[in-house]
This record gives C-alpha cells, sequence and structure tokens, in this order.
C-alpha cells in the first residue's frame, strides 16, 4: 500500500496543503518549526486516530478553527480508496469513505496502515507503563480495528465504576463497611468491567506472543547482538494473592503490582472474566479506601528486558534508542506478516529519527527500511539523510510544499 495523495485543511500549521507521493522513498526537507512533522503526522493519525506527539486533538487544529480536514488516496494492490477525517473541535470526529456519507470516525481504522518511528519513541522505554499500553493498544487497533470498540467499551466501564469508587469513598466510607446500595451497584460494574477487561487482556496477551518473536529478531538486526531484548506483560491479575495465599490486603500491601504473566496465557475470555470478578471482590476494601481501581489492564506493564535487566533504567542512552527502534520495526513485521493482500504492507514514517542516531544505527535502520513499498523520511538538512535513502525530495515551506526537481 502507498499513500498517493495527502491533503490538509485547517490542519497544524497549514490552511491549506496538498502533497503528491509515489511508492518508494520520498524525504521531506525542512528547517524545524516549519511544518514537515505535521504532515506525516497527520499520516500517522489516519492509521490510529491518534497523534504521536499531543494526547489530544485540540492541538491539532490550526489556531482558530473549529475543524481540521485530512483527506488521502490510498492506493492498495490494483485499488485506490480515499478516506476523509474531521477532526472538530466541539463536536465528534466523522470521517467518509471514497466520499460517501458520513460515518464514524474509527470506521476508517485499518485503510490506512502506517508504522511511524519518531523521537518521541524514546518514552516508549524510558516513560511509564501508559506510554507501553498506549503502544500495544495503537498496534492491536492497526491490527484488528474491531478492538478499537474493545478498548472503548473498557475505558467507558473504567470511568463509570472508578466514579462509584470515588463518591463511595466521598460518603465517609469506613472499615466497618459499605452500603448495601453501594454493594450491589459495584457488583454490578464489576461484572461489566470483568468481561470488557478480559476482552481486552486476552488481545493483548494474543498480540504479545506475535510481537515477542519480531522484537528480538529487530534488536539483533540493529545491533551487534550481544544483547538479547525479550518483553514479557505483567499484569496485576496476577498479582492479587501474595505468595502464601492471603490477599495484598490481608498482608498489608496497599496497592498489587503487575507480576509476569503466568497462568494466564492460554486462558479462555471466559476464564479471564471470572479471575477478574475474584480478583475485584479480593481488592474492593482497598479500591473503596483509595477510590479508584487498582486491578486491571489500565496498571499493567508491558516490560522490556535487555539481557538479564529491564531497559527501564538500566538500557544505555545508544540501546534506549536501539530498543525503541526494535518495537517500532516488531510493529512493522507484524503488519507485514498481516498483510495477506498484495500490496497492502504499512507505509514507513521516518520522523526526524537519524539526527538523533549514531553512523552506526543509521546505516543499519536505513538499511532495513529502504525495500519498503513506500518510507516517508524527514529530516531539517540533507546530510541527516542516509544513502541508503535517497530518493525523491519535496521541499518543506511555511504553509506549503515545493517538489525539488533535482
Amino acid at each position: 500500500m502507498y499513500l498517493q495523495h495527502l491533503s490538509l485543511t485547517d490542519f497544524r500549521s497549514y490552511e491549506q496543503v496538498e502533497l503528491l507521493l509515489e511508492p518508494g522513498i520520498t524525504v521531506l526537507i525542512g528547517a524545524n518549526g516549519f511544518g514537515k512533522t505535521n504532515l506525516v503526522e497527520a499520516v500517522g493519525y489516519l492509521s490510529t486516530l491518534n497523534s504521536h506527539r499531543v494526547s489530544s486533538d485540540g492541538p491539532l487544529l490550526r489556531f482558530g478553527s473549529e475543524r481540521a480536514i485530512i483527506r488521502a488516496r490510498l492506493v492498495r494492490g490494483q485499488q485506490a480508496v480515499s478516506i476523509e477525517v474531521e477532526i472538530n473541535a466541539s463536536r465528534a470526529n466523522r470521517a467518509r469513505i471514497n466520499r460517501a456519507n458520513p460515518v464514524r470516525a474509527r470506521d476508517v481504522l485499518g485503510i490506512c496502515r502506517s508504522v511511524l518511528f519518531a523521537p518521541e519513541d524514546l518514552s516508549l522505554v524510558k516513560g511509564d507503563p501508559g506510554n507501553r499500553r498506549r503502544f500495544l493498544d495503537e498496534l492491536l487497533v492497526t491490527l484488528l480495528p474491531r478492538h478499537a470498540a474493545t478498548r472503548s467499551d473498557y475505558e467507558r466501564v473504567l470511568k463509570q465504576r472508578n466514579a462509584l469508587l470515588k463518591s463511595a469513598r466521598s460518603q465517609h466510607f469506613s472499615r466497618s463497611g459499605v452500603s448495601a446500595a453501594n454493594e450491589t451497584t459495584l457488583d454490578v460494574w464489576d461484572q461489566q468491567m470483568a468481561s470488557a477487561g478480559a476482552a481486552l487482556l486476552a488481545a493483548r496477551l494474543e498480540l504479545i506472543e506475535r510481537l515477542r518473536p519480531h522484537l528480538a529478531a529487530a534488536y539483533r538486526q540493529l545491533t551487534d547482538g550481544s544483547k538479547e531484548l525479550s518483553a514479557q506483560y505483567r499484569s496485576t491479575l496476577e498479582d492479587n494473592l501474595s505468595d502464601d495465599g492471603n490477599t495484598a490486603e490481608d498482608s498489608g500491601t496497599e496497592a498489587p503490582q503487575p507480576r509476569a504473566v503466568g497462568g494466564l496465557a492460554g486462558l479462555s475470555i471466559e476464564e479471564l472474566t471470572l479471575k477478574y470478578v475474584q480478583s475485584f471482590a479480593a481488592s474492593r476494601r482497598r479500591e473503596l479506601e483509595r477510590g479508584l481501581s487498582l486491578v486491571g489492564p489500565h496498571r499493567d506493564e508491558l516490560e522490556l528486558v535487555l539481557g538479564c535487566a529491564p531497559a527501564r533504567g538500566y538500557a544505555s542512552h545508544g540501546e534506549t534508542w536501539s530498543v525503541a527502534l526494535s518495537l517500532r520495526l516488531a510493529s512493522y513485521y507484524v503488519l507485514l506478516e498481516d498483510a495477506q493482500v498484495e500490496g497492502n504492507a504499512p507505509i514507513l514514517i521516518l520522523d526526524d529519527v537519524f539526527a538523533e542516531l549514531d553512523v552506526q544505527r543509521r546505516r543499519k535502520l536505513a538499511s532495513i527500511v529502504a525495500g519498503a513499498e513506500q518510507v516517508l523520511v524527514t529530516a531539517a538538512v540533507d546530510a541527516d539523510i542516509p544513502a541508503e535513502l535517497s530518493g525523491a525530495q519535496i521541499r518543506v515551506i511555511p504553509g506549503g510544499v515545493v517538489v525539488d526537481e533535482g
């Protein structure tokens, strides 16, 4: 698959811009602040409905605008498809596919598949667990768009359950108990959150199994192979009971910490649902005292292990970059493996990455990605682009682009 045409209206710094592209390598050259990252950010947004730079949609709208529009024409094999996403300031986002009637924005998920490398990826290794959970969930939705609903359902139930726990706490909950009405309502929300959490957990565990071998292979490709990179999913569901069989409440633990998945792998959604119900019951007193949900996928962790130590806190700066790049490369390999239809390979986007890498990592990454169907690269200066990624060049100027005829 490749992006043939990108059109932006009131997106970030652009009032209007049109970008025509071909398969292969395209380099977007422009000084910092001219808007080259805004262009590739828009492509990434079509894939995940999220920005890799900000956590909300507000900054994506050009200052003073009420909406931004991203339009794209994608070619997959012998077929072309047009998609449009309208990002709104005061109402729900919406989309169009092949200029048909408006649909929900998430209905376009899965049409534009891309993998975006950026300096912000260092947070996947050095940042808090939320960054790694987001990485998993965005890849999951790109791979299987139906899981956008899985993720949304869980977030909705979590919000409602947390509101109930907070309300019960504000009603002067004491260790003597909680009102019968709140107990009954919590039982209902426990069941709903158990079902939604089990579906999300099962999907993540399956994804980890697909991702793990590609992650190890990608790290070997990028380094001298002296260390192995592995990943393990750590779940709060596994840590509700202490080793002696007592609950964390009995042993004085304030809140369960994620533990490496052991007995969860291979369990059905129904079995995971039952485990969550049991875990919520065991954790109820602590949750009422804290006024929030302490067990669930929202508190789980994807632990990256380099050699024998966690990459977070132990990896050097160069190793941290290699781990972050490996996560993105592994995503690309998973999507490539899933591309059953010829021409459905994901678009690779490298946003100002090469300026951050040493010469050796530049060359290795460039040689790996050079053969992709379409590669979009941004850089401030020509010297940042490895020779392996020579291709068409587009100059990014304030408010627009100029094709480099040379």
